[in-house]
């Protein structure tokens, strides 16, 4: 199933989304309200925290008085930590719960305010984030809620900023307008991504890139791969031997097409055969059939062969390549980026040299590239590169 992750600053709107995706058919798991069940009346969760804080923080019918917990830790860091060290890990399990009882083609959101903050985003799909200006907020809060401005301020304050959240998101929504455009926004979402996503996911169908065309460079493409490295990571753990950023997106200020290329390095192919590609799969990464292979530089040297994977997000095109650690494949990629970052003259030689293998073969993207020349006269002009300047991958 498809696993969405939900978040946002309080007073953000966040709530207004998850009811709209829901409306639209996805699974709502709530990680409030799961957080209050593991803690109700007479839960060991409960029990844990009364040992930890005293029973200052219970009402007098035995609930947990959640102002009184907050006031003690929302101002103590440590107190804070240790608050989460007791309800984290009961919510992770109900969560689970209740994700494992869901359909198997559900979209599976998962409401988390806190989702950035405790490192929570590689664990999902996809991670959407509402963003709503401060000021909004306040509005909101002191509106609907009744909270007064310093209290609203505290609050905000001890949440991720707007920055940390942008860099976890692989969607934005802004809230700053009307609840129409947030539900139309939403309603775009559903249909033009997470619809297709999880189909895509469910049948293990790899999104094929558009027509090969050369993007304007995107100083985004660096943090966009991050997320994915991050999910990458999560599925392969220590088999992951190594995860890179590699091809034209990996190089600041190259158009190219709007694919971002992964690398990851296994012990061996038979690795990469086994349940790795089943983890990559449920990870969003489904294998692309066929076999695989890099073309060897200089060429004539026989053929590198490696495990192509690709994305099932058809608004976020990959080329996970898996390659044996220490290959010459897997060292060509890194080579080649590094060279291309340090010479300016080298990267536009291979901007123009791209531009006329696109006009060339247009639906073909990369192809031609094993026969032209300068592909084996950049290999060399980057090895004496290597040797010059003592590179290593």
């Amino acid at each position: 199933m498809l696993r969405v992750g939900l978040t946002g600053g309080i007073g953000s709107g966040k709530s207004a989304v998850a009811a709209r995706l829901v409306e639209r058919g996805a699974v709502l798991i709530d990680a409030d309200r799961v957080a209050r069940e593991v803690v109700a009346p007479g839960t060991d969760g409960l029990a844990e925290i009364v040992a930890a804080f005293s029973d200052a923080v219970v009402d007098a019918d035995g609930a947990l008085d959640r102002a009184a917990l907050g006031a003690v830790v929302f101002a103590d860091e440590t107190a804070r930590r240790r608050l989460e060290a007791i309800t984290h890990p009961r919510v992770r399990a109900r969560t689970a719960e209740l994700a494992a009882a869901a359909a198997p083609d559900a979209i599976v959101v998962n409401d988390v305010p806190l989702l950035v903050e405790v490192g929570l985003a590689p664990t999902y799909h996809l991670v959407v984030v509402v963003q709503t200006a401060v000021s909004t907020r306040l509005e909101r809060l002191a509106r609907d809620r009744g909270m007064g401005r310093a209290e609203a301020e505290r609050r905000i304050a001890a949440q991720a900023d707007d920055v940390r959240r942008r860099a976890a998101a692989d969607v934005v929504l802004t809230n700053d307008g009307s609840l129409t455009a947030l539900h139309d926004a939403v309603d775009r979402l559903w249909k033009q991504r997470l619809v297709s996503y999880e189909d895509n996911l469910r049948q293990r169908r790899v999104v094929s890139p558009d027509a090969a065309e050369l993007a304007g460079a995107d100083a985004s493409w660096p943090e966009q791969y991050a997320r994915l490295a991050a999910r990458i990571q999560h599925a392969l753990g220590s088999d992951a031997l190594r995860i890179d950023h590699i091809g034209s997106t990996a190089v600041p200020g190259l158009a190219a097409q709007n694919v971002i290329d992964v690398q990851v390095a296994v012990a061996s192919l038979a690795d990469a055969d086994g349940p790795l590609a089943d983890r990559l799969a449920s990870a969003g990464f489904p294998r692309v059939p066929g076999q695989w292979w890099d073309d060897p530089r200089p060429a004539g040297r026989g053929r590198w062969e490696k495990r192509l994977h690709g994305s099932a997000d058809p608004a976020r095109p990959v080329r996970l390549h898996v390659r044996v650690v220490d290959s010459p494949g897997w060292r060509y990629a890194l080579l080649m980026r590094d060279h291309l970052r340090a010479d300016p003259d080298q990267r536009a030689t291979y901007l123009l040299l791209k531009r006329d293998l696109v006009d060339a073969a247009p639906e073909a993207g990369a192809s031609g590239t094993a026969r032209n020349p300068w592909f084996d006269e950049e290999y060399l002009r980057a090895e004496q590169w290597a040797a010059q300047t003592g590179w290593h991958p």
